[in-house]
């Protein structure tokens, strides 16, 4: 089982979850992170963290969110790794908990 960044994520970037992940499994693209599904080691750690509660479970994924396990999966390949907090966009707030965002991901 891994965990799997969603859409809410999607222009907010926080990177807090960074920070606490101990085997440095996120990766960062221009406007969203993502975890590589065969370095995550389910501790949950990252989960509480996240400020937008864009992190879950694989098995627990809300209704709709299931394509990101695939989105995190090919987009961990291609994105660099990312291991420290960096500072949010300036507009991170502004799209916290808006829906529809997937048009918005830049890969």
């Amino acid at each position: 089982m891994t965990f799997v960044v969603t859409e809410n994520c999607i222009q907010c970037k926080y990177t807090d979850c960074v920070e606490v992940c101990p085997v440095d499994c996120f990766y960062e693209g221009p406007n969203f992170l993502v975890i590589h599904p065969d370095e995550c080691i389910d501790c949950a750690l990252c989960e509480p963290e996240c400020p937008a509660e864009a992190i879950f479970s694989e098995d627990e994924l809300p209704e709709g969110q299931e394509k990101f396990i695939e989105i995190n999966a090919d987009l961990s390949e291609q994105w660099p790794n990312i291991n420290e907090r960096i500072d949010p966009p300036a507009d991170a707030d502004e799209w916290n908990g808006v829906p529809g965002k997937i048009d918005k991901l830049v890969r």
